[in-house]
């Protein structure tokens, strides 16, 4: 039965067939016609990502979506070289009183952690970039977990929950397998367009011409 059918494609205002969740709010349309999916190296916007995905949890990413410029500002463009050198003393009562944001301490205590914590591997791997995309899969998976699937996008597959079983052992937070396979499709490790989605084929194309990053070294992985 083909996404089309069982109704996982949807046409947006234009007409072009999209990924269900993409079609409605203009927001959400944008996102995921320019951003969602396409290959992304750069170390700044990994962190960001992950850690507006950690912001997400319990929360729909359209409210994320439309506070990142605010958690931009509030996090210094999440350079986490900067955010590492927080005094936390003073920055979380200040972070806890930015109305623009999210205002939940342990989602913020957890950024303010995982800035630590990237240093650290960008001094392991040389860059974050080289470590996330080694986790690249190098066919599709499946779903993984408790229970029937019958969605064709998985919530969380075997290399996201290594991922985050490594993350987590790093002393990482808020980044849990359904959280990591996210932050993965979001970036393009993986293309999760539905076949038949207009934007199927270009993110396919710029996947294929994407230099992967390479790591220093792989530690211990």
């Amino acid at each position: 039965m083909s996404d089309q059918k069982i109704g996982y494609l949807k046409a947006g205002e234009d007409g072009q067939p999209r990924c269900w969740w993409g079609v409605g709010d203009a927001e959400y349309c944008r996102y995921h016609d320019e951003e969602w999916g396409r290959p992304v190296d750069n170390d700044e916007r990994l962190f960001e990502k992950i850690c507006l995905e950690g912001f997400q949890s319990g929360l729909s990413w359209l409210t994320i979506l439309r506070k990142r410029e605010n958690f931009r500002k509030a996090f210094s463009d999440f350079d986490f070289h900067a955010i590492a050198r927080f005094d936390e003393a003073k920055e979380l009562p200040r972070l806890l009183g930015d109305a623009g944001i999210v205002r939940h301490r342990g989602k913020i205590e957890a950024t303010l952690n995982n800035a630590k914590r990237a240093v650290e591997m960008e001094k392991e791997f040389g860059s974050l970039s080289g470590y996330f995309w080694s986790w690249e899969p190098q066919t599709r998976e499946s779903h993984t977990g408790k229970g029937d699937w019958s969605h064709p996008v998985p919530g969380m597959t075997n290399s996201s929950l290594a991922l985050s079983k490594d993350l987590k052992k790093r002393g990482w937070k808020f980044f849990g397998p359904t959280t990591a396979y996210a932050f993965m499709q979001a970036m393009g490790i993986v293309n999760d367009h539905l076949k038949g989605c207009a934007f199927y084929e270009a993110t396919e194309a710029l996947r294929k011409e994407f230099v992967r990053p390479a790591m220093k070294h792989r530690g211990k992985l």
